[in-house]
């Protein structure tokens, strides 16, 4: 006889429960200690430990990291990187989707496997040949030398996701766009961007995400203060002999108000954009 599953439905539906808790509680723990440290004097951290609870809310340490910690600065450098690159990369990678996907032409796999390697191509062997190139035309230490190696270190991850997404749009609709004498941008203006929100704001999404948040390149490619972003900012709060972990913390809270705003605004269609890219990418 077959054996019968003995374990009541409603004690696994609680150990599942009991499990998903466990590892929200994980990911949260750091976020809580983040929030607290931010909200401490640093004589209270340094005496009392990382974990215990703040003896006094210190919410004057979120002026003094905007003021005295420059976060004013860092915080437009990088949403002015941000806001350009984020936009470029999103017409470039939907263009070329674009002519992946509804335009015939007679190197399509060619063009294809050229830019899957580009997603395979690791960071780190470009920074030397970068930072030279980068030097020789004057970009170093310029807004736009630190736009254009992001551009060419996304985009063919963006050529991916937008072309999975744009081959579930139906070809009936590109054929009879055709048979009106749409041409091939209004094709892709008026007819496949509309019908591809979900991965489009997957795209805004995981690459604001991805530039907000860039150390390395940036940290190379800018060395005046006054161009340097959010990331390279925060290793303002440290030197060699001491570290203002309280103004840090309250720095790092500020820094994921746009990321969360953006996550809040194109939420809704991320997880089916990301699933209809993947899936047929």
């Amino acid at each position: 006889m077959a054996r019968t599953n003995t374990v009541p439905h409603s004690i696994r539906r609680a150990a599942f429960y009991i499990i998903l808790c466990i590892v929200a509680g994980i990911y949260i723990f750091p976020v809580v200690v983040v929030i607290l440290t931010a909200l401490r004097s640093n004589a209270d951290l340094y005496s009392r430990g990382l974990f215990a609870l703040p003896e006094k809310l210190h919410w004057i340490n979120f002026v003094n990291s905007w003021k005295r910690g420059s976060m004013s600065i860092y915080l437009k450098n990088s949403l002015l990187v941000a806001c350009i690159k984020v936009p470029l990369y999103l017409l470039i990678a939907t263009l070329g989707a674009f002519a992946l996907t509804k335009m015939n032409f007679r190197y399509e796999k060619v063009a294809l496997v050229v830019i899957l390697l580009g997603m395979m191509l690791p960071i780190h062997v470009a920074l030397i040949p970068l930072t030279i190139v980068l030097s020789k035309t004057r970009l170093l230490d310029t807004y736009q030398g630190l736009i254009l190696p992001y551009l060419g270190f996304t985009v063919p991850f963006g050529i991916f996701l937008a072309r999975g997404y744009f081959k579930t749009i139906p070809k009936e609709l590109d054929d009879a766009a055709r048979i009106d004498g749409c041409r091939d941008f209004a094709r892709y203006w008026k007819i496949v961007l509309p019908l591809a929100t979900p991965i489009i704001a997957t795209m805004v999404i995981i690459d604001f995400l991805d530039t907000w948040n860039e150390l390395l390149m940036a940290l190379l490619f800018i060395r005046s203060n006054i161009r340097r972003t959010i990331p390279i900012g925060l290793l303002a709060y440290r030197d060699r002999y001491y570290a203002d972990y309280t103004l840090m913390a309250a720095g790092i809270l500020i820094s994921t108000v746009p990321v969360t705003t953006i996550y809040l605004v194109f939420q809704r269609y991320f997880v089916s954009g990301l699933a209809a890219g993947a899936l047929k990418g």
